[in-house]
């Protein structure tokens, strides 16, 4: 082991079950990341504030001024912020493994508010208190709104700073090493999750080696002198055979007294919320899988919420459809709107539409410039058959709002995987043809996670990962990611 070897030689040792400290031996326990402290008084700073502005609103909304009675309720008014601040505490919304990252945060939030609505209500139905219901239906919704929206700037200035290299959580990754190398590699594309591995121990692993780029620590054994060595907070143990149950319960019992934190990935990758439950049986914990919901109730609300949002959207946006097909007309000769035969749900083909932004016969020289630098996917950075027009819309996505008419006929869905073409699908494996198991988005996690930058291994790895674990409520996060990703103009060509 080389130099970790040489400090447990000179301080701690393991024997059995328990860690056996020399006398004068500093033991080392991490405290709370810095930036985790900040981000949570951030996020009370933020409830505090959200929470006054709401009362005040919700105060001169239903009131207007001061009497003597409305002064309970401006009593009301003042102890709101302290009385939300607990709420949230209670539906544990501060903790810091939900803080930065995922739904569960807002999800927290949104439960603290429901509870204090409905604490609310019954404690005035059992006291018989006379409470006006104007003052409690604008407050309480508001202060909920108001801590979302705080939280949610004070995540984007967390990412922000995670894309920079801070505030990032340092891993310590256990498994084998291309089970490693690709979490490194995850790691690194997706940098707001606040993940970075600092070092790795595998079965027979020996310091000095390196996994793409990151330090070897040891085998298994040396989890826990890696963790100190590389003043590590988290332990995240991959699909393994070696790390059976009773060696990660070992392993748990070792970092609890550096309060290590410590994730376990299991085997099935890409499934996740809520179709994971894990059910103990005869003292086991088993992990359920629940099969994806690919039809029923849930899809036809998805199927209706879908149509009836795309049929308003075509309304509204009229104008702007007409202005586009005039330019689009007057820029370049040929039609207006491009149409192109793609493969929908369960195989299907179908006419998409979109507004043209190539020249005339581009299809012709399509074969003069295909390239397999990027597997199955055509794409060029600078084609030259595309429009000045055409490369502007490209960017913004203009070019595609023709399709909100598939959706409206059923052929399409607001959000799902990226619509293929025939010659594509020829190409597909089986694995890759579960993508046709849904209807094709007109945007999805391939639009708000790089688009064209993305490669052909990355565009479907996103796509399955939709079908697995779709909801409308992953929908909805989609669609509002979609217009800052459409505003930016990133990885669209």
């Amino acid at each position: 082991m080389g130099h970790l070897e040489a400090r447990v030689r000179g301080g701690a040792r393991d024997e059995g079950l328990i860690t056996v400290v020399r006398p004068g031996t500093p033991v080392t326990v991490p405290g709370t990341p810095s930036w985790v402290r900040l981000y949570r008084l951030g996020a009370v700073l933020g409830d505090l504030c959200g929470a006054g502005i709401a009362a005040a609103a919700a105060f001169s909304l239903r009131f207007g001024g001061l009497t003597p009675y409305v002064l309970p309720y401006l009593l009301v008014s003042l102890a709101l912020p302290l009385v939300w601040c607990g709420a949230v505490a209670l539906a544990r919304a501060y903790e810091a493994r939900m803080l930065g990252v995922g739904s569960e945060e807002f999800r927290r939030v949104v439960q603290a508010g429901v509870a204090l609505t409905a604490a609310t209500a019954i404690g005035s139905y059992v006291t018989k208190a006379d409470v006006a219901r104007g003052y409690v239906v604008l407050a309480l919704p508001l202060v909920t709104l108001c801590s979302l929206l705080f939280r949610y700037a004070l995540r984007r200035s967390l990412h922000r700073r995670r894309a920079a290299g801070a505030c990032m959580r340092r891993v310590v990754a256990v498994g084998h090493a291309a089970s490693i190398a690709e979490i490194v590699g995850l790691f690194r594309k997706e940098s707001h999750h606040g993940m970075q591995v600092v070092a790795a121990c595998l079965p027979g692993g020996r310091a000095g080696e390196r996994i793409d780029e990151v330090p070897v620590a040891g085998d298994l054994s040396d989890v826990p002198i890696a963790v100190d060595h590389y003043r590590a907070d988290t332990v995240a143990v991959l699909a393994c055979p070696e790390m059976d149950g009773q060696a990660l319960r070992r392993l748990a019992w070792r970092l609890e007294r550096t309060h290590t934190e410590l994730v376990v990935a299991p085997a099935l990758m890409d499934v996740a919320g809520p179709r994971i439950m894990i059910r103990p049986v005869a003292g086991l914990p088993l992990l359920h899988v629940e099969h994806p919901e690919l039809t029923g109730i849930r899809q036809l609300v998805k199927n209706v919420f879908d149509r009836l949002v795309a049929a308003a959207l075509l309304v509204l946006l009229a104008p702007l459809l007409a202005g586009l097909a005039v330019a689009v007309r007057t820029t370049s000769p040929g039609p207006a709107l491009f149409r192109q035969t793609r493969v929908g749900k369960d195989g299907r083909l179908f006419t998409i539409l979109k507004f043209r932004t190539m020249r005339r016969g581009s299809e012709q020289q399509k074969i003069t410039l295909v390239s397999d630098r990027d597997g199955v996917l055509f794409k060029l950075r600078n084609d030259p058959r595309v429009t000045p027009l055409g490369a502007f819309m490209r960017r913004h996505s203009l070019d595609e709002l023709p399709q909100l008419l598939n959706v409206v006929l059923g052929h399409m869905s607001l959000v799902g995987p990226r619509p293929p073409l025939p010659e594509e699908v020829a190409r597909y494996g089986d694995d890759v043809r579960r993508r046709l198991l849904v209807r094709p988005g007109l945007t999805g996690l391939w639009q708000v996670s790089g688009r064209s930058d993305l490669s052909w291994e990355e565009s479907v790895r996103l796509d399955l990962r939709y079908v697995e674990n779709w909801s409308l409520t992953l929908d909805l996060q989609i669609l509002w990611k979609t217009w800052s990703a459409v505003a930016r103009g990133q990885g669209a060509y």
